[in-house]
């Protein structure tokens, strides 16, 4: 948000504006208050329940990423944070989507945790910073139930796999972000700290174009 790689908030006034596995739609909301129009997408009707107890006053809709329910060029401008991407086996399907709803000139921003953490052990302190995996490793991570069956799949792929998956859809790549750690979080969250993201960045932000 504080990047704007949607563009100045001002801009954001009146745009219609697609949210991709928007979970409980955080985006969706602060887009809403720019004076934007946003569409909150997510697949998980769980996660649009919770945005609908948060609140907004925008759309929820429950949906694939890989079919999206909406006319071409339907969208002056997509994002995705953290969502969808990660978690379907074929992207490009999903990349493809997003170009057909985007109006000529459309922006996506789509974030995804940067690739090289899968190197490294998920862990705050020192022993998440020694190599433990292949960066080239493209296993999906799977966590199953009782039963054997799959609950939570995450693929990996490399910041090469993305922008050739981003170009492979149509979008022309116009920035790869890799925020740096800021001075002022002092915070341990998850496998995060100060002392790996000084070291190792968290996030990969794709901001593509459609011509």
């Amino acid at each position: 948000m504080e990047a704007e790689l949607l563009g100045p908030p001002e801009d954001l006034k009146g745009k219609q504006v697609l949210e991709i596995g928007a979970g409980a739609a955080q985006c969706s909301r602060w887009l809403a208050a720019q004076g934007a129009h946003p569409v909150a997408l997510d697949i998980s009707h769980r996660q649009l329940q919770h945005a609908l107890r948060i609140g907004g006053a925008f759309p929820l809709v429950c949906a694939d990423a890989g079919a999206l329910p909406f006319a071409d060029a339907s969208f002056d401008l997509a994002c995705s944070a953290y969502g969808a991407l990660p978690f379907v086996a074929d992207p490009v399907l999903v990349l493809r989507e997003v170009r057909r709803v985007l109006r000529p000139g459309g922006r996506f921003v789509f974030s995804v945790t940067h690739p090289i953490r899968w190197a490294f052990p998920d862990e705050p302190g020192p022993e998440g910073l020694s190599v433990s995996a292949s960066y080239f490793d493209r296993t999906p991570y799977v966590e199953q139930d009782d039963e054997g069956r799959a609950v939570y799949v995450e693929h990996h792929r490399t910041l090469g796999d993305r922008v050739r998956d981003v170009v492979a859809a149509g979008l022309r790549l116009v920035d790869l972000v890799e925020p740096e750690w800021p001075a002022w979080n002092t915070s341990e969250w998850g496998g995060w700290s100060p002392l790996r993201g000084n070291l190792i960045p968290g996030s990969a932000i794709f901001v593509c174009v459609r011509d």
